[in-house]
């Protein structure tokens, strides 16, 4: 990966929904939601207070979490689709 986030920004990739429904009706392409849970590919260091000292950042690389409907840019990094978005913008951690 040739991106390294800055400050308490962290790069995602989306986790893949499921196509069936809990019924088991399978869900098209087009009403498909795109997923509000993925995969921490990198993080920055994490944000600075006023004084300069650092706040460390919740979350690491490997974790997965859940994260807002709209949150964050879009980015096209070696031909894969990523998230980079503010720590802020993450709502948990999955275990």
């Amino acid at each position: 990966m040739a991106l390294k986030p800055l400050h308490d920004r962290v790069l995602v990739r989306r986790v893949e929904s499921d196509e069936k429904t809990a019924g088991g009706l399978i869900i098209p392409d087009s009403a498909k939601e795109k997923p509000a849970e993925g995969l921490v590919v990198a993080a920055g260091e994490g944000a600075r207070k006023d004084n300069g000292e650092l706040i460390a950042m919740a979350v690491k690389e490997g974790d997965k979490i859940l994260f807002g409907k709209w949150s964050g840019t879009e980015v096209t990094i070696d031909g894969e689709e990523l998230l980079i978005m503010k720590e802020s913008d993450v709502l948990g951690i999955l275990s």
